[in-house]
């Protein structure tokens, strides 16, 4: 049974954003800080990431973790109404972003995800992200 009614529950899911999210924007900040330039969801790219760096063959996503199920995280959690529409939505999406990741490689970029929770105190993680930045060739998964 959900705690609020019908109409606020609309109203609080329609309010989710896809782009220009809290955590995106942290990230965006700081690349263009360090002095890196980017483009923004590029759609001719698989998944359409959130920050290209074409100059560097890299394309970062900025996961929120429920939505990408972040394994391990307690932000990842499952609804308790509805358990199994939630569970076959999540999983999609973890399909979706494993094929993706697939396709981006193939085509020879290097897919960086950073996690909406690494953001919380994000000095370690943007360190690591200019770490991984420098760093020649497409292997990296994640900084």
């Amino acid at each position: 049974m959900d705690i609020v009614d019908t109409a606020t529950r609309s109203r609080m899911m329609a309010g989710i954003k896809g782009r220009n999210t809290r955590p995106e924007m942290i990230v965006r900040r700081f690349l263009h800080a360090n002095g890196y330039r980017f483009r923004l969801h590029r759609r001719d790219l698989p998944g359409s990431p959130d920050i290209v760096l074409p100059r560097f063959k890299t394309c970062i996503f900025v996961h929120g973790c429920f939505w990408h199920r972040h394994e391990g995280c307690r932000y990842a959690t499952t609804p308790k109404t509805r358990t199994d529409f939630w569970q076959a939505k999540l999983a999609h999406n973890v399909e979706r972003d494993a094929r993706v990741r697939c396709a981006l490689r193939a085509d020879g970029w290097r897919v960086l995800t950073i996690w909406e929770c690494e953001l919380k105190n994000p000095t370690t993680i943007l360190g690591h992200l200019l770490e991984m930045l420098s760093m020649p060739g497409p292997e990296a998964d994640s900084p």
